[in-house]
C-alpha cells in the first residue's frame, strides 16, 4: 500500500499573497479544512507544506495558503504539483470501501480462480466505479464495481475476485 495518498492538484497561484488554487481529487472536499500539512514531490523526495488557511470556491475548488509562501512568484513553483497526505491522515473509509490508489495494481481472478489481469485504472461514473483490467493479451476488460460482480478484495495480498456475469468478459 502507498504511504501517501493524493488529495489534490495545484492548478495555479490565486490572489497576491501566495495562495494556490487546488483541484480536489477526493470525494469529500471538506476534508481540506482538517488538514494541517500536505506533501508534494520534489525531485526524488517529498517536501512538506504547512497549511495556514483554507478557502472553498463554489464547492468545486479549494484555495490553500502555505506557511512561508507569501507571493505569486513563490506560489507559481507549485503549479501542476500533486499534493498528498500521509495515510495516517487520510479520511477513514467505511468497511468495504477502498482508496483508488489501493485498487490500481490488484491482480484480478474469477471466483473459479481464472486469472484475468491487473487493474490499471478506475473510471468514476455517476452510478458506480468501473475497474479497467489489462489482460495478458494487452486487451482491456471493464468490470463494474458492484457487489454482484466484485466478490472479494484483499488489499494486503493484492488480489480481487469477481463473478463474471454472462457477457461481461
Amino acid at each position: 500500500m502507498k504511504q501517501y495518498i493524493t488529495v489534490g492538484r495545484i492548478i495555479s497561484p490565486w490572489g497576491v499573497r501566495g495562495q494556490v488554487k487546488v483541484e480536489p481529487l477526493t470525494d469529500d472536499i471538506q476534508r481540506f479544512k482538517n488538514l494541517k500539512e500536505v506533501f508534494y514531490e520534489q525531485e526524488n523526495y517529498l517536501e512538506k507544506l504547512v497549511i495556514k488557511e483554507v478557502i472553498f470556491l463554489k464547492k468545486a475548488f479549494v484555495v490553500l495558503k502555505f506557511e512561508g509562501v507569501d507571493d505569486v512568484k513563490e506560489a507559481e513553483k507549485f503549479r501542476n504539483k500533486y499534493i498528498m497526505v500521509h495515510r495516517k491522515d487520510a479520511v477513514k473509509l467505511p468497511e468495504g470501501r477502498y482508496f483508488i490508489c489501493d485498487i490500481i495494481g490488484l491482480k484480478v481472478y474469477t471466483v473459479d480462480e481464472e486469472y484475468l489481469g491487473e487493474i490499471i485504472n478506475v473510471i468514476q461514473t455517476g452510478a458506480n466505479d468501473v475497474y479497467v483490467i489489462k489482460n495478458n493479451e494487452n486487451k482491456e476488460i471493464l468490470i463494474p464495481a458492484i457487489k454482484e460482480v466484485v466478490k472479494n478484495i484483499d488489499i494486503e495480498k493484492g488480489i480481487m475476485f469477481i463473478f463474471p456475469m454472462e457477457g461481461l468478459i
